[in-house]
């Protein structure tokens, strides 16, 4: 086989003198008549630098124009102002529009007359600005149509500006907020701060900031008696880290009885504080018209959702706390009885969890049995 039996053969291109679509948007915005003139221009000089210095006087439109620096200076100037000051014009038509009756009308018919508003200022500016028709007269604005009358009789009677309408102009004009506006409960707390009282202070005492009756005199012997009773063992419960408690309904039980139903209550002093894990809230305990003790109150949550049940046990919380101040079940506080109580009432107990199968030793009642999710195993 030759040399010449070997050369693959060669394909005829094909002319096609057609534009494509690429073309036909270089040809319409001027591209094409701009890289002519660079192309003429690099033949004629060799360098691209000074074709790119030099002014081609070129178009968007392939027209030939003649300008001096200083009348592109200008024109480009006049051009930035046009555009800054019809979106400026643009948006205070539209807070006006939604601030005012105009957004009630069709919105083919706001939306045509505020166009035709903006172009008409857009066109006066420009020709105000622009030496080749600063002598022209100007293009009369066209002004917004009149609205007809409402037949209703309320509007005939109702004020020109209502403190609503004010409110939504002022919150429209107001700057764009350049942080996050949402409430963060985590940082904020629940907004739910105690509400002053109307009338007048000799008329009611403000709970949430005064001390009134603190230390005035003290209880009846009746009420002190049961106050100060020794708390029952059988009602002390203990956790399985072998903290000894008296559940929360027996505080309240012991008020009750001391003050009768509605001779005490808890009055909050702050609002809620919300951190990521814990409620906490400052609550004052009030017995007969007296302040007698004020107490901060928390509560452990896990999720968002047990937030609402986290108020209520920072609640509780606090009534423990308070009534510290009156003695109540003041033998959970004793070391020397919590030892005894524990000696006595209580066992230690070795126990695995059933999903974990961790094991570890936890304290118990002796009367009481190992609950789920505890197994007692009876060995280390």
């Amino acid at each position: 086989m030759s040399k010449k039996e070997d050369k693959p053969a060669v394909v005829p291109e094909v002319d096609d003198d057609e534009p494509d679509e690429w073309d036909k948007r270089i040809f319409s915005t001027g591209c094409a008549v701009e890289q002519d003139k660079m192309n003429d221009c690099y033949f004629t000089k060799k360098d691209w630098r000074l074709c790119k210095d030099e002014d081609l006087g070129i178009e968007a439109d392939g027209r030939d124009v003649k300008l001096s620096p200083q009348e592109k200076t200008q024109q480009r100037t006049i051009l930035n102002h046009t555009i800054t000051m019809a979106s400026s014009h643009m948006r205070r038509s539209l807070r006006l529009l939604e601030s005012t009756s105009f957004t009630r009308l069709p919105s083919r018919l706001t939306s045509r007359s505020t166009t035709q508003h903006i172009l008409a200022l857009t066109r006066s500016i420009t020709n105000n600005n622009n030496p080749a028709t600063r002598t022209a007269p100007k293009t009369p604005i066209p002004s917004t149509p009149t609205l007809p009358a409402k037949t209703s009789t309320s509007s005939s009677t109702a004020p020109a500006s209502t403190p609503t309408t004010d409110d939504r102009t002022a919150r429209i004009l107001a700057p764009t907020p350049t942080h996050q506006t949402t409430t963060n409960i985590s940082k904020t707390g629940l907004a739910d701060a105690p509400l002053s009282p109307d009338s007048p202070p000799e008329e009611k005492i403000d709970w949430t900031r005064s001390f009134h009756g603190l230390s005035a005199a003290p209880f009846p012997k009746e009420v002190a008696d049961i106050l100060l009773a020794e708390v029952d063992p059988e009602e002390v419960e203990i956790k399985p880290d072998g903290i000894l408690y008296l559940p929360e309904i027996k505080y309240r039980r012991i008020l009750n009885r001391a003050f009768g139903p509605g001779g005490w209550g808890l009055v909050p002093r702050s609002e809620s504080i919300v951190t990521p894990r814990t409620v906490t809230r400052e609550y004052a305990l009030v017995c007969n018209g007296r302040l007698v003790s004020v107490a901060r109150g928390e509560q452990d949550y896990f999720t968002p959702d047990g937030i609402p049940t986290a108020t209520e046990g920072c609640r509780s919380n606090a009534l423990v706390r308070c009534c510290k101040d009156l003695g109540i079940a003041s033998e959970l506080w004793d070391p020397r009885w919590i030892r005894k109580f524990k000696a006595q009432y209580t066992r230690e107990a070795f126990v695995e969890h059933v999903v974990n199968k961790k094991r570890t030793k936890i304290w118990v009642r002796k009367d009481d049995q190992v609950s789920y999710p505890w197994k007692e195993t009876g060995t280390k």
